[in-house]
């Protein structure tokens, strides 16, 4: 059981992984401009896209003025 929610939890990683982007500006783009039929799973799906999207941005700023390769505590930061 614990293997089957090992993969599981893997393929919804790479899944969002890949797919936040196009989720998160496609989505809008069909429903405002092809008149996608609306949808609630669509919406909370949509939703916790741009949380992923917004954590994203914000390790890459968070990590920008770090020193490349420099993952440890003695880095003098």
């Amino acid at each position: 059981m614990k293997s089957i929610l090992k993969d599981l939890k893997g393929s919804w990683i790479l899944f969002f992984h890949y797919l936040k982007w196009p989720i998160v500006l496609g989505l809008p783009i069909l429903y405002f401009d092809l008149d996608y039929e609306r949808n609630i799973i669509m919406y909370i799906l949509w939703v916790y896209c741009f949380y992923l999207v917004i954590v994203s941005l914000y390790g890459i700023y968070k990590d920008r003025g770090k020193p490349k390769g420099c993952s440890g505590g003695g880095c003098g930061r």
